[in-house]
């Protein structure tokens, strides 16, 4: 072994490792140079042939063209890697300032439409949103608001009871209690949000959305609860429309209504349609909140969210809400 012959090799390894056009190309490489059958490797098994001095010369010479063909590899290798790279960046490059190839439109559900309209109207009105728990007690839910022992909403059947007697309300009431109890007078709120009851078919869901509304000062009167409902339903369903309100009973109020507005079919007939509930609140409920029931007086009415997104969208089935189909929500993008 000799200076020549060291450099012969390390000038073919490097005319080799830089022609290798790909990283299997750089790996057949330091498999020929540096295999156990490589050219290097043949080179150190023949040193025990040299004696003592021209062994330790030439043991450098090939360790020294070892560690630089080692080091050409690995800089070819980085060189291929970097080139991959490169190409990958360019076939996958993005200008963000063309426009996209597809439009995706995104909107609210209508449910949270509805309810976003019918609380702008009566904030406009100049009721202020209100929020209580969805996991309610029976005071609150039942007993300030005068429902009777032996009244049905109490019934398993209806109410969704916890082991321990809470319950998930029934409907958002027991908000306009905690208003009544937590608020100087005048009171004037609504409360949307979730109720929950044990019912389920085309037209009731074990969990829908409310609104309630209420007012509570001096000199309230039945007029002034349907000069509002008047407002409101002409407002949300932009169009004048006739009004009547029916007696009706609930324990909350005293007189009681249900409110059916005039609508127009799509075959030019009209019918009645039930829309909401509402009434005059209970002296007992007034009392329960610690007012003075002779001196002030109010209104409360309550509606079913889902059932004017129905009628708004034309919305036949109530399930839809709730089946999250595309094709039915992307209607409302």
């Amino acid at each position: 072994m000799n200076t020549q012959t060291t450099d012969n090799i390390l000038e073919q390894a490097r005319a080799e490792i830089s022609a290798a056009a790909d990283l299997d190309a750089v790996e057949a490489c330091r498999l020929h140079w540096l295999g156990r059958k490589g050219v290097v490797t043949q080179q150190l098994k023949q040193l025990g042939q040299l004696d003592a001095e021209a062994r330790r010369s030439a043991g450098q010479q090939i360790n020294q063209t070892k560690t630089t063909i080692v080091e050409l590899l690995e800089a070819r290798k980085q060189e291929l890697q970097a080139a991959v790279l490169q190409q990958q960046l360019e076939q996958q490059r993005v200008d963000v300032s063309l426009p996209g190839t597809q439009h995706f439109r995104y909107g609210l559900h209508p449910v949270t439409r509805t309810m976003n309209r019918m609380v702008e109207i009566f904030e406009c009105l100049g009721f202020q949103v209100a929020t209580g728990p969805e996991i309610e007690d029976d005071e609150h839910n039942f007993e300030a608001l005068n429902f009777p022992a032996h009244h049905p909403a109490r019934a398993m059947h209806d109410t969704f009871y916890f082991g321990d007697g809470r319950l998930l309300r029934t409907h958002t009431s027991p908000v306009q209690i905690r208003a009544l109890r937590a608020q100087p007078l005048p009171v004037r709120v609504i409360a949307p949000g979730r109720v929950y009851r044990s019912d389920s078919d085309q037209t009731h869901t074990p969990m829908f959305n409310q609104l309630e509304g209420l007012l509570v000062a001096e000199k309230v009167t039945f007029a002034d609860l349907k000069g509002i409902l008047q407002q409101f339903v002409n407002t949300f369903f932009e169009q004048a429309l006739s009004m009547r309100l029916r007696p009706s009973y609930f324990p909350f109020t005293e007189p009681s209504a249900e409110v059916d507005i005039a609508w127009h079919k799509d075959d030019g007939s009209v019918s009645w349609l039930e829309v909401l509930g509402c009434g005059m609140v209970h002296p007992n409920v007034l009392e329960n909140c610690g007012i003075d029931s002779e001196r002030y007086t109010g209104y409360a009415f309550g509606m079913g969210i889902e059932r004017f997104a129905m009628l708004r969208y034309g919305v036949t089935d109530l399930r839809q809400f709730f089946e999250n189909e595309l094709s039915f929500l992307e209607q409302f993008a």
